[in-house]
């Protein structure tokens, strides 16, 4: 701005076509008529009009122009007026028809314009929408948005690259929460980037699930934007009433280093600063428990004698996060010199600075740093940043002192592979769960299991979990939003019986370019699945009964994917406040990818080496399947009493049932027994 007088000072930007920000604004407050004065004359006259500031005040009259230092001031343009309708805009004294600083606006100015987007590609779970707009440089207008909230981990998410990964960032949903998604049918939402994230930042808005990496629908970011700054200026009425967004304090960081240790129960994030290793630990533990990495007594295998470890966990007592330092000298509970101790009580001390902890549904988070090399050199060792290590980790409950106690070596607890980091890494991200999930402790009545017994073709396909009524509360693990159903039901226990030849018509996808609809079936020992995902070590502890064939260089692939039928929500999953799976079952529609296309057949013949208990699952991807039960020749109609029953309890109450149905005089004709033991 040109200074006539009063020390006006400021620089001028378009933000939009109605608003204008003053960045740097100075003025002495001493005049006694001055106001903020635009006009479309060729100067800055007595014809123009006042912006008031600030934009909301009482009385009828604007309030005179205060003194400023280095103020940053929003001005907004009266009685729908653009910045094309004028010529200049001035601080103006209308007493004296002075004009005191003023700037011109450039003939034909090009302004940043919200910009329209196409709508969400659709994917998954019923998302869609009508044309997205970015109105400014970190919010989001999600107009007629749709979904059915049976994802049980889903968020918007934004990041780079071609295709939404897990290297994105969440972003509040229209109230400001981080919680996962709900559902929504048809609702105007607007949503804001968290942090000092802007659009410039990144290529992609989608609805992803980050416990199973699963993206249901997004929309790209063009490069060509030019969008209003976040000022605040843009603000609309949506259906929902939204209040103050809550951003996050930081963005996502340049470089993210995750390893999963244990699968579904324990990753380690790092990052190297300066002399300093700074570690993470994200652990699905309970309050008793505890959590451990470091490094390998061993370089090649993962050993704990002469390991250096950090053990981390919550403190009760104190109602704080600890992280202590320990030395393993040998596989014994410590004794104040040998044993699994920690430094402190061996000599040493305690080299970890603890900097951050959190608890909540179940998953510990604690973050600590050491120095990369201590002085401590019989009880610490130094984490190299010239070449990879090898590190171990462990779960186990906390004794009396809170101190390690021994764990479980049943591999879930413990590192049984060799596991090898390069602390000096960027980006090497191989996490492929986040324990993050939202569980609630307590929740409605699930529903009982269903079973299948004495059919011999069974329809798969894809369904909604039934949330917390569903998946997880009848497994105990958890769900990603969509389960197998077996002849149409919800993950029913089926009965097989050995020597027996069993069809599987499988209806789960077959696009292995869409992960969110390729899911072909197999059966396994795993209670989990996800075959396809496991490396060569992890398979080799998996017993695969139908559905997989090797290649000829010994890769293994799937043979049952045919084409994607989904049992999907007529509007929004209603689970939580529906009684029983049949009601709830009227709550959803079959629909079918393609009309003509092909089923996939798995046909299975069961051995008589086939172990009791095995499970159907999905190749790609963890925890859509249950149990199949295997019995001997003749066995499934005794447990019935007739072919092709379907059960809403379990078989040895149908059993019990029909043995009192069958013998009501049974118990008057047993003896009474003895008195006493």
């Amino acid at each position: 701005m040109t200074n006539f007088g009063h020390g006006i000072k400021g620089q001028v930007f378009a933000v939009d076509e109605s608003t204008l920000f003053v960045k740097g604004f100075a003025y002495d407050g001493n005049a006694p008529d001055a106001f903020f004065w635009v006009g479309n004359s060729p100067r800055p006259s007595p014809e123009g009009f006042i912006i008031p500031y600030p934009e909301e005040y009482s009385g009828r009259e604007p309030p005179v122009l205060q003194q400023h230092t280095n103020t940053d001031i929003i001005l907004k343009l009266p009685m729908g007026k653009r910045i094309r309708d004028i010529r200049w805009l001035s601080v103006w004294c209308r007493r004296f028809t002075v004009d005191f600083g003023e700037i011109f606006i450039p003939p034909g100015l090009d302004v940043p314009k919200p910009r329209v987007l196409p709508e969400f590609k659709r994917l998954a779970h019923g998302l869609r929408s009508s044309n997205i707009s970015i109105l400014d440089a970190k919010t989001f207008y999600i107009p007629n948005l749709h979904y059915d909230g049976a994802g049980p981990d889903a968020y918007f998410w934004v990041g780079n690259g071609s295709e939404p990964n897990i290297m994105g960032t969440k972003v509040p949903n229209e109230l400001g929460s981080l919680d996962p998604l709900r559902g929504y049918q048809g609702e105007d939402i607007e949503i804001q980037l968290p942090g000092n994230l802007t659009v410039y930042d990144i290529d992609w808005l989608a609805v992803w699930c980050v416990e199973y990496r699963h993206n249901f629908g997004h929309v790209y970011i063009p490069k060509d934007l030019d969008v209003p700054p976040a000022l605040g200026q843009t603000k609309i009425a949506t259906t929902t009433t939204t209040s103050s967004v809550i951003t996050q304090p930081t963005s996502k960081p340049a470089n993210v280093n995750c390893k999963e240790l244990l699968r579904g129960k324990l990753n380690v994030m790092w990052e190297v600063m300066d002399d300093f290793i700074v570690i993470e630990l994200v652990g699905r533990i309970r309050e008793d428990q505890y959590m451990a990495f470091g490094i390998s007594g061993s370089h090649g295998h993962p050993q704990m004698i002469g390991a250096d470890v950090v053990v981390a966990f919550y403190d009760r007592r104190q109602r704080r996060f600890r992280a202590e330092d320990y030395y393993m000298s040998s596989l014994a509970q410590c004794d104040g010199k040998l044993g699994v101790c920690p430094d402190e009580r061996i000599g040493g001390k305690n080299d970890v600075e603890i900097l951050s902890g959190d608890r909540s549904h179940g998953v510990t988070k604690i973050k600590y740093r050491r120095l990369l090399q201590t002085n401590e050199a019989v009880n610490d060792r130094a984490y190299p940043l010239d070449r990879q290590i090898s590190v171990i980790a462990a779960i186990g409950p906390l004794n009396s002192r809170d101190e390690a106690n021994a764990h479980s070596h049943t591999g879930t607890e413990v590192t049984v592979d060799d596991v090898q980091i390069d602390f000096a890494s960027k980006n090497d991200h191989t996490c492929t769960d986040a324990l993050d999930s939202f569980r609630e402790e307590d929740g409605p009545e699930p529903w009982p299991s269903r079973t299948i017994l004495g059919e011999k073709t069974i329809t798969a396909r894809i369904g909604p979990t039934g949330g917390k009524r569903g998946y997880t509360p009848i497994t105990g693990h958890p769900s990603w939003g969509i389960a197998w159903y077996m002849n149409d039901l919800l993950i029913p226990e089926i009965y097989v019986e050995r020597g027996q030849t069993y069809t599987f018509i499988v209806e789960g996808g077959d696009e292995t370019t869409q992960p969110a609809k390729y899911h072909p079936l197999y059966i396994t020992s795993s209670n989990e699945g996800g075959y396809g995902q496991l490396t060569e070590a992890q398979k080799r502890r998996e017993t695969v009964y139908a559905g997989v064939e090797y290649d000829a260089d010994g890769y293994a692939y799937p043979t049952a994917a045919g084409r994607y039928c989904e049992w999907k929500h007529k509007t929004i999953d209603r689970s939580a406040e529906i009684a029983t799976f049949d009601e709830y079952k009227k709550t959803l529609q079959l629909s079918c990818d393609d009309p003509n296309g092909q089923p996939a057949y798995l046909n299975w013949t069961v051995v008589d080496e086939t172990p009791d208990l095995v499970y159907y699952q999905c190749f790609t991807h963890r925890n859509l399947g249950w149990k199949i039960h295997v019995v001997n020749a003749g066995e499934t109609s005794k447990i019935s009493g007739s072919h092709g029953l379907y059960g809403s309890v379990s078989s040895t109450v149908l059993y019990t049932l029909l043995l009192l149905a069958l013998v009501p005089g049974l118990f008057a004709l047993l003896p009474l027994p003895p008195r006493g033991f």
